[in-house]
């Protein structure tokens, strides 16, 4: 997500950070940097202009230049604009005081409108709200289908009516939402290839009937520029109240999201970051520049954490890994753990310098098929093989390596790692207690290879 971006803005400021004084002369060249890095993530050429012009008069200032430290405030600098620019605060729903809330999302085909719509109540749900989908789709093949089947996945109630006239299938969800103590109703509506004039009397024949407190609009967010001009045109033809980006786990030059805000002035409330049906974040503006800066989003971090990992599970895990009791079957268990955050890479981004150290270093970055062979390898093994590998002869190895599609090298390999891993963690517990000091040359990295 927005790597090509990071990665060079990162390597504009590494120039400054070896200078132990800047001139205007260096602001100058790093802002060029800057311009160039913004333009080629598509960002609109004068949101580039006004932010580069922001960023050089503050920049400038002999508070800065005369610092002990210029380049780090240099970089403060941009963060403070990137956030400003991204919407400066976090914006969230807004409730109606007289439930149901409804909330009624658009967008054109391919966007992933549906699956949004279903991810946004599976997120509601989980904040402890009592969400309703609505089939206002009635015109492309399979779309009633498809909210029902991601409805079921997310444990969310499904209303329809066929191919009624979709203003009536809004007014009719309203009292059903009412009679049966939903209090928000999430409406799907049709979107067509392109934007017509037929599309939009529609939905604004099912905002004057349902009468949203949210107007949210689904953008892809591979699509750039093209996004923040359908932004525009729905916002001139029905005022939004926000602006789910989804897609932005794939190749996301960064354009769409530092844009939209800018160009129609509403606001992003929601991305998409995987395909998974709880792959949808509250975007906060400030985590956002902290990501596209290399300086890691650790809150958001510790959010899905606390979403996936149950205390009382940690808690046990903590104290086999003390006692040294750690077996396969745990670290198969924590692999899973782990997974359900999300795609790792973008895991990693979220710790501060891990995204700069893995773009300096490649053969640090997360292999993620090779955490595959590794689960294969773990669930080739009986029972009894996990919770002691010390068993594992030729012959288990053989059996083991034909059940996971791998080698004997690789098993031999992983074996070794864990033990490796075993024996650090033993240090580990005789340092808390008192009883060694850390090893020379110790580096817990060589673990995670």
């Amino acid at each position: 997500m927005l790597s090509s971006l990071s990665q060079k803005l990162n390597k504009t400021f590494q120039k400054l950070r070896g200078k132990g004084r800047i001139t205007e002369a260096d602001v100058d060249a790093a802002l060029r940097e800057v311009r160039l890095a913004l333009l080629e993530a598509d960002v609109n050429f004068r949101i580039v202009k006004d932010f580069i012009a922001r960023v050089r008069e503050k920049a400038i200032g002999s508070s800065v230049l005369e610092s002990l430290s210029p380049d780090q405030q240099v970089v403060a600098i941009v963060r403070d604009e990137l956030t400003e620019l991204l919407g400066g605060h976090a914006q969230r729903i807004q409730y109606s005081s007289q439930p149901p809330t409804v909330i009624m999302l658009a967008g054109l085909q391919g966007t992933g409108k549906t699956t949004t719509c279903a991810k946004l109540a599976g997120h509601l749900k989980r904040e402890g709200k009592k969400p309703l989908l609505v089939a206002c789709d009635i015109y492309r093949p399979g779309a009633i289908l498809q909210l029902q089947t991601v409805g079921q996945q997310v444990g969310v109630p499904v209303f329809e009516m066929g191919q009624s006239p979709p203003p009536q299938i809004a007014k009719a969800s309203l009292k059903y939402a009412d009679q049966h103590g939903l209090d928000v109703v999430i409406l799907d509506t049709a979107g067509r290839l392109h934007i017509d004039e037929a599309m939009m009397a529609e939905v604004r024949a099912v905002q004057e009937v349902a009468k949203p407190q949210e107007v949210l609009l689904a953008l892809d967010a591979m699509t750039g520029q093209d996004a923040v001009n359908a932004a525009q045109a729905f916002h001139d033809t029905i005022p939004l109240t926000g602006v789910v980006l989804t897609k932005l786990d794939g190749d996301a030059r960064g354009g769409a999201i530092l844009s939209v805000r800018a160009v129609t002035g509403v606001p992003v409330k929601f991305v998409g970051v995987g395909e998974k049906l709880d792959a949808l974040e509250a975007f906060h503006p400030d985590r956002m520049a902290g990501r596209i800066l290399g300086m890691g989003d650790v809150l958001t971090l510790i959010e899905k954490a606390e979403k996936q990992f149950d205390e009382k599970q940690a808690a046990a895990m903590e104290e086999k890994l003390l006692q040294g009791n750690f077996d396969l079957e745990d670290f198969l268990s924590q692999m899973q753990e782990v997974k359900k955050m999300g795609p790792l890479e973008n895991i990693l981004g979220m710790i501060p310098g891990a995204s700069r150290v893995m773009a300096n270093n490649p053969s640090v970055a997360v292999d993620e098929k090779q955490m595959a062979r590794v689960e294969a390898i773990i669930r080739s093994m009986t029972p009894q093989e996990r919770r002691d590998p010390e068993i594992i002869n030729g012959s288990r190895k053989r059996r083991i390596a034909a059940g996971s599609g791998t080698s004997t090298q690789e098993i031999n390999r992983l074996l070794g790692q864990f033990r490796d891993m075993k024996k650090m963690l033993r240090q580990m517990q005789a340092m808390a207690s008192g009883k060694t000091k850390m090893p020379r040359g110790f580096n817990p990295m060589q673990f995670m290879r």
